[in-house]
């Protein structure tokens, strides 16, 4: 009985891990913090905009290479992760939109321990792609 009160207790407190909130993003070639990006969940979905541009000069910058209704659109405040869903400890089957390219890619994110965020985007076939590592912010 007391193992079961125990492991009772125990799940009250054991959470999936918690991707909400302000991540960092780090040019993987030249470690550069670029921006700030607001994950959140509606309808068990997850999505993730560009709250803040670093950069003093892509600040003000449009979506010049973007497609339909983000074309031409600010970047700051551009929905950028879109249709991610829970599998287990990850979020899977989104995509992600680089503005620099206007392309969108296949995502999945991982976090690594509490303030660390993987974040792969891919074409296909998930070997077949890029990961960037962010970082918490808040």
């Amino acid at each position: 009985m007391m193992l079961a009160t125990y492991f009772l207790f125990l799940s009250f407190f054991i959470q999936t891990p918690n991707y909400v909130g302000n991540w960092v993003t780090i040019d993987d070639e030249t470690g550069v913090e670029k921006s700030i990006i607001k994950l959140y969940v509606e309808n068990d979905t997850l999505y993730g905009r560009i709250e803040t541009l670093l950069l003093e000069d892509d600040q003000g910058q449009l979506c010049a290479n973007c497609s339909g209704s983000e074309l031409n659109q600010p970047i700051e405040g551009l929905v950028i992760l879109k249709g991610l869903t829970q599998d287990g400890d990850q979020w899977t089957g989104g995509t992600i939109l680089d503005p620099a390219n206007g392309k969108e890619y296949q995502c999945t994110l991982t976090l690594d321990g509490t303030s660390k965020l993987n974040v792969r985007g891919f074409i296909g076939f998930s070997f077949i792609g890029r990961t960037q590592r962010w970082k918490r912010s808040d």
